[in-house]
């Protein structure tokens, strides 16, 4: 042992008194003559030993982050004014192209409608004709009739659908286009009025054609006209006259040719 070097009751040695040591002390046994504070990493160097990678710490100012906002602010606007800009271009003209579809499809319906009554019914009857046709509201009105032998999807029918269906076709004022039908085959059919339904309130006109063929020429009325022989005579053409607010279309449907019945033998 050195002179100078004390032990204690455990083996650890102890420094010689009088002498000046580091501040932190001596670490035992493993390294005596290394200080404490030698050891100890810095505290900044605690956190990560990749801490010395990373880049400094970086973020928006206050100009960069209002003049995003600003931008973006820009850009809802200018799709909120191109949004509206182009459904008002759009919806402008709605209402005329809902109206002539409207036309279209009234008139596509009469038509169809019509020609399938080119052929004579099953008791030898022409389908289409000029008749006195009494109204629901009391008074009678000459219109067109025809008869449909299957019925039609409109036909709004309280019970089972009937068929063998006359009809008749009509305008009247503050009402419209308008269908009178009733069966054959229900009991009251020659002591009740036919039913009524409005295809649309928008045709506030009906005139018929005539062609002239001494003539030539076609001539415009706004009733069925009567031959020579006053029988009722069956206009070449309809015309239908369509209005909504300040728009008017008109349309012509061409009634078929009645086509003569074949004999049973």
């Amino acid at each position: 042992m050195k002179t100078g070097d004390r032990r204690t009751e455990n083996g650890e040695r102890r420094p010689e008194t009088g002498k000046s040591y580091p501040k932190g002390g001596w670490v035992k046994d493993v390294f005596p003559r290394v200080p404490v504070s030698v050891l100890q990493p810095p505290v900044s160097s605690l956190h990560s030993p990749f801490s010395s990678l990373r880049p400094p710490a970086s973020g928006f100012t206050l100009l960069e982050l209002v003049l995003s906002l600003a931008l973006v602010g820009l850009l809802l606007v200018a799709m909120n004014q191109f949004i509206f800009s182009m459904g008002e271009l759009w919806g402008r003209g709605a209402d005329v192209r809902l109206f002539d579809q409207h036309v279209r499809a009234v008139t596509r319906f009469v038509e169809q409608t019509l020609h399938g009554t080119a052929m004579p019914t099953a008791r030898g009857v022409q389908a289409l004709a000029v008749q006195e046709v009494r109204l629901p509201e009391g008074p009678t009105a000459t219109l067109l009739t025809f008869e449909l032998p299957a019925g039609s999807r409109v036909l709004p029918w309280p019970e089972a659908p009937l068929p063998d269906v006359v009809c008749a076709l009509g305008v009247f004022p503050e009402q419209g286009l308008v269908l009178y039908w009733h069966s054959r085959l229900e009991r009251h059919f020659a002591d009740e009025p036919p039913r009524a339904t409005v295809l649309t309130p928008l045709v506030t006109g009906l005139s018929y054609d005539y062609y002239n063929p001494g003539f030539k020429t076609w001539q415009n009325y706004p009733s069925m006209q009567r031959d020579n022989n006053r029988q009722w005579q069956l206009p070449t053409r309809l015309r239908l006259r369509f209005t909504y607010e300040n728009l008017t279309r008109e349309t012509v449907v061409t009634l078929p040719v009645a086509i003569p019945a074949l004999p049973l033998f």
